[in-house]
């Protein structure tokens, strides 16, 4: 079977079937095509456990962003891509080599970028205000706190949410739905932006400029650009993200006793390995009770 003809099929199974984003099935599609550029493939009988091995070989020696060479990081995602195409491959008989022989290399320790829970206080003050984008801003800072959402997630909201209710549903990654939880703090003031809103729009948080935008639902990019000015009027000099708040939101959770799986499920990680990021604030309780209630620590 030809390799192109192959990957086409894959590319459409992954994202009709598995329901895969968009860009997920764009960035699969970049990672094997350069595998088969590079290794010459043309039959899905040429991939061997030899040219796999070449072509990480090739990965390790191209330069990455920056100085030095590729991140592991993202060869393996190199790897992840060519994994899933040989279990497709095995799922529809056509015989290969086994995507178990495709080891990923090993990271280091993930670290995370966080603020502390006084600078997490310094950025939802500095949205207070009574005008309208003043309180957009301060909704938005809440209900990412509020639900751990995702900057994709929290733009894609429409208008129609339902204030009187404590939780909503969300579509996230992997066109998988899960329930998210509203603190009283993100009902008030999403409640307070909704009512100074000016526009008809249907998303819920818009563009408020003035001209033929205002009332456009916000982008991802338009919301980080909105935090990273509060940040910086908060006096924060680290760099704050969406992404950020929804570390906050999950270091918040557990470092109040909250057991990693109900974290994976509101986070809407499909792997525990996932969340398993997370466990510096759970291994930072273990060292205070080790402190505690060891006879040698005393």
């Amino acid at each position: 079977m030809q390799a192109e003809d192959a990957k086409r099929q894959f590319l459409e199974y992954i994202e009709i079937e598995r329901g895969r984003a968009v860009k997920t099935v764009e960035n699969y599609d970049r990672y094997l095509t350069r595998y088969f550029v590079q290794m010459k493939i043309r039959g899905v009988t040429d991939i061997t456990e030899q040219n796999i091995r070449e072509f990480r070989l090739w990965l390790n020696r191209q330069p990455g962003i920056g100085t030095g060479s590729m991140k592991r990081r993202t060869q393996n995602y190199y790897m992840i891509a060519l994994r899933a195409f040989l279990k497709f491959l095995r799922k529809r008989g056509i015989e290969g080599i086994s995507p178990e022989r495709i080891e990923l290399a090993k990271l280091p320790d993930r670290e995370l970028d966080l603020i502390t829970p006084a600078e997490l206080e310094r950025l939802m003050k500095a949205a207070d205000g009574a005008d309208e984008k003043s309180l957009r801003d301060k909704a938005m800072f809440e209900l990412l706190f509020s639900t751990g959402l995702r900057v994709s997630e929290l733009c894609a909201l429409d208008s129609d949410l339902d204030l009187t209710q404590d939780s909503f549903s969300v579509r996230g990654k992997g066109d998988k739905v899960r329930v998210v939880f509203l603190t009283p703090a993100a009902k008030t003031s999403v409640a307070a932006y909704m009512k100074a809103r000016k526009d008809m729009g249907e998303a819920l948080f818009v563009n408020i400029a003035k001209g033929r935008e205002r009332g456009e639902r916000l982008s991802p990019r338009s919301v980080e650009r909105i935090i990273k000015r509060y940040a910086a009027k908060a006096g924060i000099t680290k760099k704050v993200t969406p992404h950020v708040l929804r570390h906050s939101f999950a270091t918040d959770l557990l470092g109040n006793g909250a057991d990693i799986r109900s974290v994976q499920q509101l986070l809407g990680h499909a792997s525990i390995n996932t969340t398993q990021i997370y466990t510096h604030v759970t291994d930072a309780h273990l060292r205070e009770v080790h402190r505690k209630y060891h006879s040698r620590s005393k």
